[in-house]
């Protein structure tokens, strides 16, 4: 099969289109033909090997373990392991597979859900990381509920635009920060209002909010937590700046560290867990007509490179990068 292998860390110039061994699903896992994947922040970090941390989590110190990058992912299953029952061959399907930017792919059963009807594949592989990273952030991490406030900065993002479309179908009155030339985006999916932060700084603490999503990653927590209510909850997702050994990281850490010691409740969610149940609420969701895949361009198999770069890049208009294969 073709698939973007690389052998070493660098830059996303090191990854080639080569001919690789199809993989051969094990007893829990699922053999996916792909037809499309996304393009996510951690494709780069894995392919590059920075932050230094996840080098020490298992992913390689002078190399990387695994050849094929990519994880988001929706296609049909072409085989099943002997443990598998959800699923058969045939089913179109969309979740978190290992080694996507191929054409094959195989991926954990509970880490798989059938494809929402009304979504093309592109759209559909877009879901899973981002709408999953934000469903974590919005339900578990800040907890939200009906009739609360809630500001989502990075709201024309992969994970922002999901996060305002969840909170609104969670009841919650949204606000999305974004640059001008997103305004329009983030007002087509639903948020009550829309700050241009060129214009404007949403943190200057003339308005509070009960939740603040910050998935952009360069406010300081104190700057932050200047838009939260009393007892309101601010959570941080992912981070993009920062040190070669931990990444845009520290603020988490340090959100952890002075949670106890203030009203607010500070919290960080770096590692997203994907699972069948959530995938399925997603589903739900999209079916419903309440959660819609922004795209924003799509590239082919050989191209992952250029689409990693264009991502790092922040050249998107908003949404999501997908990889047709």
């Amino acid at each position: 099969m073709k698939a973007m292998a690389h052998t070493t860390y660098g830059p996303p110039s090191v990854m080639r289109l080569e001919d690789v061994a199809r993989p051969v699903p094990g007893g829990d896992e699922v053999l996916i033909r792909v037809h499309a994947a996304s393009v996510d922040p951690g494709v780069w970090h894995l392919t590059a090997g920075v932050p230094y941390l996840i080098r020490a989590m298992g992913f390689g110190l002078r190399a990387p373990k695994g050849r094929i990058r990519g994880e988001g992912v929706a296609g049909r299953v072409e085989a099943v392991g002997a443990a598998v029952t959800r699923f058969r061959p045939g089913d179109e399907v969309f979740g978190a597979g290992e080694g996507t930017f191929a054409q094959y792919a195989c991926a954990k059963e509970g880490s798989l859900a059938l494809k929402p009807g009304n979504l093309g594949f592109e759209q559909a592989a877009a879901v899973p990381v981002s709408a999953c990273t934000a469903l974590q952030a919005v339900r578990n991490a800040g907890q939200l509920r009906a009739g609360q406030k809630v500001l989502v900065i990075g709201a024309a993002g992969g994970v922002g635009h999901f996060a305002v479309q969840l909170a609104k179908s969670f009841g919650a009155h949204v606000t999305g920060v974004c640059s001008t030339d997103k305004t329009g985006l983030v007002r087509s999916i639903g948020a009550d209002e829309v700050i241009d932060y060129t214009r404007e700084d949403p943190t200057d603490g003339s308005r509070r909010y009960d939740l603040v999503l910050d998935t952009a990653g360069n406010r300081p927590l104190s700057r932050l937590r200047r838009a939260l209510t009393a007892r309101g909850t601010l959570v941080i997702i992912g981070g993009e700046n920062g040190g070669r050994w931990i990444g845009g990281n520290e603020r988490q850490l340090g959100a952890l560290l002075l949670s106890p010691f203030t009203g607010h409740r500070l919290r960080g969610l770096a590692v997203m867990r994907l699972d069948h149940s959530d995938l399925q609420l997603l589903a739900e969701l999209i079916e419903a007509g309440s959660l819609t895949p922004v795209i924003d361009r799509t590239y082919p198999l050989a191209d992952v490179p250029e689409a990693i770069d264009y991502l790092m890049e922040g050249r998107s208009s908003g949404g999501k990068i997908v990889v047709q294969v």
